[in-house]
């Protein structure tokens, strides 16, 4: 039986000193150990510094390498909606973070399993996780209560929604893509609850994961704006009270600017365009 195709997103912002090695360990381990196509698409989020040269230098030795970029930031989330939506491309679709925190063959293990889920997710924080390098005491401090938050509001029985290791079936993929409505890094939250919502099954299994030195995550600001966003998904869920909250539009808009995060997206509204030919649609099309 042929293995699914396989498209890999990564979001990437600034990370021009880290991505290479990322790109090729991931092309070597999945060119020698997976029978089924291979795509990695790079979603350049706003980036300042040469990610773009990098990733461009690789994909000139890897035809299964291109890449997605916007000029201005969409955030972390959105750049995974903007990629997503290229969800027809392949029958499994699945994204990792830009910093090499989950090795490819971990990523491979949660491809392997899905057989048993329509997504499938890492978690740092099930008995067989194998941790390299731990987060500080106060990033896991912020996790935790992040972790007890979402939670209560959701009640998805999912103990890491934020591990960045996460694959789904297309059909999946598709079904909830409009309900993607956040930018930010609580996009997970939105993704595994329309999942859930839409009835698909969500399985979190154990991963090997390591702590990069390097994150871009100003603790304080992201934490709020995080905690913002799973509270408005949640009230988009409770359409008579969230009707009612509307006209603080303006003050919500306010909010984000001032913790200099991506804006909510509306069920109306349309990321940038991206930049012209900048994902090699001769790469992109199966």
């Amino acid at each position: 039986m042929t293995a699914p195709s396989l498209l890999l997103l990564i979001p990437a912002y600034n990370e021009e000193r880290r991505i290479e090695p990322v790109l090729r360990d991931y092309q070597h381990y999945f060119q020698k150990n997976y029978a089924g196509r291979f795509q990695l698409i790079v979603v350049l989020n706003g980036c300042r510094d040469n990610t773009r040269g990098v990733v461009e230098r690789v994909a000139k030795e890897f035809p299964a390498i291109s890449h997605l970029e916007f000029r201005d930031p969409i955030g972390k989330g959105g750049a995974l909606i903007e990629g997503l939506k290229l969800a027809p491309l392949a029958d499994v679709i699945g994204y990792v973070d830009a910093d090499g925190a989950t090795p490819p063959a971990a990523l491979h293990d949660l491809v392997k399993r899905l057989g048993e889920a329509d997504c499938v997710i890492g978690s740092r924080w099930l008995p067989g996780a194998v941790l390299h390098v731990e987060q500080s005491g106060q990033r896991q401090f912020a996790s935790r209560v992040f972790h007890v938050i979402v939670d209560v509001l959701f009640r998805m029985g999912i103990k890491d929604t934020q591990c960045g290791a996460k694959v789904m079936k297309r059909e999946a993929v598709e079904k909830i893509h409009s309900r993607l409505l956040t930018a930010d890094m609580a996009f997970d939250i939105n993704l595994l609850y329309s999942l859930k919502r839409a009835g698909y099954r969500v399985l979190e299994v154990p991963t090997e994961w390591t702590d990069k030195l390097g994150s871009k995550v100003a603790l304080f600001r992201t934490s709020l704006t995080m905690f913002l966003s799973v509270v408005r998904i949640r009230l988009i869920y409770w359409p008579w009270l969230y009707k009612g909250l509307r006209a603080l539009g303006p003050l919500e808009g306010w909010i984000y600017k001032k913790l200099r995060a991506p804006l909510p997206l509306s069920a109306a509204h349309t990321l940038a365009t991206p930049e012209p030919n900048a994902a090699d649609s001769s790469r992109a099309n199966p």
